[in-house]
């Protein structure tokens, strides 16, 4: 079998299955040692952490995190917030993903989409006022808005594993 080719920077990555078995014991546990990691995967534990070392180095495995429960950081709803631009030029896209990235930690994911709107966010709040002044203060004051258009989210499910397509 020919090992997937993925593109990192202009330089294309071979990954053959033990990367891939790797990148999916860390998805379902990053805590592992590299003991264990190695166990799991039938390698050395030098080999494994020296496979680890390379994916993290070309950007393959782009980090590792702890998941907090909302509850604990005072998060009690969430939404999703369309956001249709007033200009669809590069400046205005660009100011806005810069205004939203940097200086509005409600929101946890902005993605830029086809369609009606330009911008979905997905923020999380503390209650309904907070929703209400984020909107207000922070989205409908920006010149480059001209519309926003919000989704309370009663349930949210999030896949932690990324499915493997390459395969």
């Amino acid at each position: 079998m020919v090992p997937n080719r993925i593109p990192f920077g202009g330089v294309i990555m071979q990954l053959d299955q033990i990367d891939f078995a790797i990148l999916d014991h860390l998805q379902n546990n990053a805590r592992l040692s590299n003991k264990e990691l190695a166990a799991a995967v039938g390698l050395a534990p030098s080999s494994c952490l020296e496979r680890v070392r390379r994916l993290t180095s070309e950007e393959v495995l782009e980090g590792f995190h702890a998941e907090v429960s909302d509850r604990a950081l005072g998060i009690g709803a969430q939404a999703l917030i369309e956001v249709e631009l007033e200009r669809h030029s590069r400046e205005t896209v660009d100011s806005f993903s810069t205004y939203v990235i940097e200086e509005v930690p409600e929101v946890i994911g902005l993605y830029h989409v086809t369609g009606d709107q330009d911008f979905l966010m997905h923020v999380v709040v503390r209650d309904a006022d907070h929703l209400r002044d984020l909107l207000l203060d922070r989205f409908t004051t920006r010149s480059e808005v001209a519309r926003v258009q919000t989704h309370i989210v009663f349930s949210h499910h999030r896949r932690p594993v990324r499915p493997n397509l390459k395969e």
